[in-house]
């Protein structure tokens, strides 16, 4: 589905006036017609109504924006200036309509309405945050239309400014937390190419990020690829054991020892070892970790743990802290 596809009517209560995209290139429409950067005046008015964007619906004083657009050092008609500024966006985004449009004066300070502005990043939000209180196959419908929409980079324009760097940070964790959620809810829906694609972004983004490790080496154990589920959580556990000083959490551990058993069958020598090392790990004492449960070996794709195959609204794995990890111990990383 194409961004211009995205059914937005349940997204808003009013018809927007202006529609601003924020992702790749700036570009405002208003009436049909399209407005450019150029046609707000110049870097700064554009920079005031980013700014104002970026905190839709909640007032930003003059003495703030004075202070991200000009410094501490900023001269005595700095707020003059400014006003001047947000004169000027009026007349380009609300022409005839000074007072009762879009943009407001407030506390102070100005704000956007958020009932009369269709913001895209805003729109990024809701569908994600709608996602994350839908059931799976809503969930990843929601959470792919979401990255869809932020495919560009946000404020991809704005290279030098302190504030729209920041805000892309914000943003880009708001982007892993939908990767994530998509590839779990691929995971639920046996989409295991997807599941592995989208959690490797994920983790490419947030290294440490230990529920994007998670569904990554779930998405390869349910693709039957048990040596590249091997070779990730190898580098999740290097990567935690050096900058966390710890190993990767329960969840993790299991699919591990899950993706030996895989990796080990039909190898009786690998097996005797693997088993070897799961009774050494136990203390001895635990006798069920002396052999392996049986598994048909025609079933290479299959539900990982943490998984269900029924229907409901929230059964891929739960979430887990980044940092949410194990005490370092020792690991069975790879066998053969």
């Amino acid at each position: 589905m194409g961004k211009s596809e995205i059914d937005v009517d349940n997204l808003r209560g009013a018809t927007p006036v202006i529609s601003v995209r924020l992702f790749g290139t700036f570009e405002i429409r208003r009436n049909g017609a399209v407005l450019t950067a150029a046609d707000l005046g110049g870097c700064k008015p554009r920079h005031i109504l980013e700014i104002l964007l970026l905190n839709l619906g909640t007032p930003v004083s003059k003495a703030r924006l004075v202070e991200i657009l000009w410094g501490p050092r900023a001269s005595s008609g700095a707020v003059a200036t400014l006003e001047s500024y947000v004169s000027g966006i009026r007349r380009a985004i609300q022409p005839g309509n000074t007072k009762t449009g879009p943009l407001r004066t407030a506390n102070s300070g100005y704000v956007l309405d958020p009932q009369l502005v269709e913001l895209d990043l805003s729109m990024f939000q809701q569908l994600l945050n709608e996602a994350r209180h839908a059931a799976p196959a809503e969930a990843h419908t929601l959470s792919m239309q979401a990255l869809e929409m932020a495919a560009e980079p946000l404020l991809g324009f704005e290279l030098v400014a302190d504030w729209a760097e920041e805000a892309r940070l914000r943003h880009a964790a708001e982007k892993v937390a939908a990767q994530v959620l998509a590839a779990e809810t691929a995971a639920f829906l046996d989409k295991p190419d997807l599941t592995i694609s989208l959690a490797q972004s994920a983790v490419q983004s947030e290294p440490l990020n230990e529920r994007a490790w998670t569904i990554l080496v779930a998405g390869y154990e349910q693709a039957g690829l048990p040596v590249e589920g091997l070779s990730a959580y190898e580098r999740c556990r290097r990567l935690f054991d050096r900058d966390l000083g710890c190993a990767p959490g329960p969840a993790l551990q299991a699919a591990h020892l899950r993706l030996l058993r895989q990796r080990a069958e039909g190898n009786t020598e690998l097996s005797e070892v693997l088993a070897a090392l799961l009774y050494l790990g136990s203390g001895c004492t635990d006798p069920s970790a002396q052999s392996m449960p049986p598994r048909n070996p025609g079933a290479c794709r299959r539900t990982p743990a943490g998984f269900s195959t029924r229907s409901c609204s929230r059964r891929w794995p739960s979430p887990f802290d980044r940092t949410g990890c194990s005490p370092s111990v020792g690991n069975v990383s790879a066998l053969g």
